[in-house]
């Protein structure tokens, strides 16, 4: 049987889907849920490929992204696993600490024929390395790599969940690809000891063909590389209330602005306004206006 896809999508969202239990109380949280839900502010159709449980926080995930407008299509329904959860305390030093428990629903996700149709006719699938901690949805992600077609590594590197060999083999399908400067040190430094920044991204460009890498640099702006050409941006200045999911609706502007064929300065500089504009709200995905990230200026 020949299976389409429900409705016609632009970018699909690819692994983990869970809550986080922070100190000031439970969050909605994963990147792929944030990316996918700036992608649909900014005016794309995104899906979500992932996997909760049937449970309290399961059902509560769902009518959160409902309410939000975001494709539920494809998020599979667990009898036997929990929906997923991570614990978030601060250290003595304010830092803040993770325990993405295990086992969760999302380290489950298994393939079928519509979610592979449906991978197939978008234009852009996003996927990070967290979700290949459990061989079962790790499977499922290289077998849905086969099927996709501009392929986006966000790679979100989380200890202990990643090994050099794994990464090579994200890194090896990847078009494009997402990182902070901090990833870009460890990564690079398992091959090399260059110093510049514009030396370590040639070096992930040359060794993995990859055409298009952002690197993200905080309050610093970020460089982007295409085809070789280099574009930096300074950032923006504005008062932050707190930076989570900033990364995330980063990834989601360049996919936008990728779709709509902008040109790299100009995707760029939207990315760093989108960015810059989520760090004054609390949360990942604080409901907003683009026209605040239009209204900033250097």
């Amino acid at each position: 049987m020949n299976y389409q896809p429900m409705q016609a999508h632009q970018a699909v969202c690819y692994g983990e889907l869970l809550w986080d239990l922070l100190p000031s109380g439970p969050q909605p949280g994963g990147a792929p849920m944030n990316v996918a839900y700036h992608l649909h502010k900014l005016g794309c159709h995104p899906a979500m490929i992932t996997r909760i449980g049937i449970d309290e926080r399961g059902r509560k995930l769902l009518d959160i992204l409902k309410g939000k407008s975001v494709c539920t299509d494809y998020i599979q329904l667990d009898y036997d696993v929990p929906t997923g959860i991570v614990h978030a305390e601060q250290d003595a030093q304010g830092d803040m600490q993770y325990d993405i428990v295990s086992p969760a629903a999302w380290d489950h996700i298994v393939p079928d024929a519509a979610t592979t149709a449906m991978v197939e006719a978008t234009g852009y699938f996003i996927f990070g390395s967290l979700a290949t901690r459990n061989k079962t949805s790790r499977a499922t992600l290289f077998e849905l790599l086969e099927a996709a077609n501009t392929k986006v590594l966000d790679i979100n590197l989380r200890a202990p969940y990643y090994s050099r060999p794994l990464i090579e083999a994200l890194l090896e399908k990847a078009h494009i690809l997402k990182m902070n400067a901090d990833e870009l040190e460890l990564v690079t430094g398992w091959f090399t000891n260059y110093k510049s920044i514009e030396d370590r991204i040639k070096l992930v460009q040359d060794r993995f063909h990859i055409s298009t890498i952002v690197i993200t640099r905080g309050a610093n702006g970020a460089i982007l590389n295409m085809e070789g050409q280099s574009y930096q941006h300074p950032g923006y200045r504005v008062p932050v209330t707190d930076t989570v999911g900033s990364g995330d609706s980063f990834l989601a502007a360049i996919i936008a602005m990728l779709i709509q064929k902008a040109d790299p300065d100009t995707m760029l500089d939207f990315a760093n306004r989108l960015a810059a504009t989520i760090t004054t709200y609390k949360g990942a995905c604080p409901d907003y206006d683009i026209s605040e990230a239009d209204a900033l200026k250097i």
